[in-house]
């Protein structure tokens, strides 16, 4: 009988061993006990409030924004000289609202702070505190931890696969129109870093995976007669582009943060053109669209596709 008991007894004390191991481990080690992510509120407000934030080489922000604007059309706010980081600084800072997309343009006075100049994206949200704790939860590191700046707060975060994004509210909430076409954020990640990012991401944006082509046309990314891994996502902060490659990418594939959608796309590059733009790639004609490669006054480089 006490055999039969001990039999019994064992499995049940490994089981409870396994449940118990990793938060106690964790706890030990100075942190807190992991949890898995769970449902949380959309704290997206909208894609027109979702900003590249561009950084442009010193003294080009004015060529940068006229030539933004005589491209896509739009208006701006600025520029402001002002300090947006939580350490010392300067920078001329200037949106842009334009119909393709909303742009937060900085050419600092200043040396930039780190890690600031690595955030691809700034993302208007309901609640600041809320969005930061969520984004811990469904995996995401806080890089830079919420600050004031002179119009309300913000807090960097940082996905895995090192994809960094702003996070920010406003004093006084903002009112921008909606957009003609909704921006893509273009990303390249490894074959190795794709899976937690997708977790990550997917759980904190509240999105979704539109398509998963594992057999995409190179020539999209400077590597025609090769194919390669292109996911399309959706969520309330707009759409996402993720480029799955080997890293041998040709430039400046890779250095653009932000794909823009246009009804013609002969007409947006010479009108590009026309305001000190130059095609670095294309037109070229790939997944059922065209799309070129433009590096703007200032150094910023957008990928332009007919929008389909």
């Amino acid at each position: 009988m006490k055999r039969r008991f001990v039999r019994r007894l064992v499995p049940l004390v490994a089981a409870i061993a396994a449940l118990t191991a990793i938060p106690t481990a964790s706890v030990a080690q100075g942190g807190t006990p992991p949890r898995p992510p769970g449902p949380h509120r959309q704290f997206a407000v909208g894609p027109q409030y979702d900003s590249t934030h561009v950084y442009v080489e010193p003294g080009t922000e004015q060529a940068f924004a006229a030539s933004w604007v005589a491209t896509f059309g739009g208006t701006t706010i600025g520029p402001n000289a002002t300090q947006v980081t939580p350490t010392p600084s300067r920078t001329l800072s200037e949106l842009i609202i334009s119909p393709v997309g909303t742009l937060s343009v900085f050419d600092y006075t200043t040396p930039v702070p780190h890690p600031f100049g690595t955030e691809r994206t700034g993302w208007l949200v309901t609640d600041l505190d809320e969005a930061v704790r969520a984004a811990r939860a469904d995996g995401a590191a806080v890089t830079v931890a919420p600050f004031a700046d002179p119009i309300g707060r913000d807090a960097v975060v940082q996905f895995p696969g090192g994809i960094n994004a702003q996070l920010y509210v406003h004093t006084t909430p903002p009112s921008y129109p909606g957009l003609a076409s909704v921006p893509e954020n273009r990303l390249y990640l490894s074959p190795d870093s794709v899976g937690a990012f997708l977790r990550s991401y997917l759980a904190f944006t509240r999105g979704r995976v539109v398509s998963d082509d594992r057999r995409a046309d190179g020539a999209a990314i400077g590597l025609p007669g090769t194919t390669y891994r292109l996911l399309r996502l959706t969520s309330g902060f707009g759409t996402t582009t993720v480029a799955v490659t080997d890293g041998h990418l040709p430039h400046p594939f890779g250095r653009e943060l932000t794909g823009y959608g246009v009804p013609d796309l002969g007409a947006t590059l010479k009108r590009a053109a026309g305001a000190g733009a130059s095609v670095l790639w294309g037109p070229v004609r790939a997944g059922g669209r065209d799309s070129a490669m433009v590096r703007f006054p200032g150094g910023y480089i957008a990928e332009i596709h007919t929008d389909r």
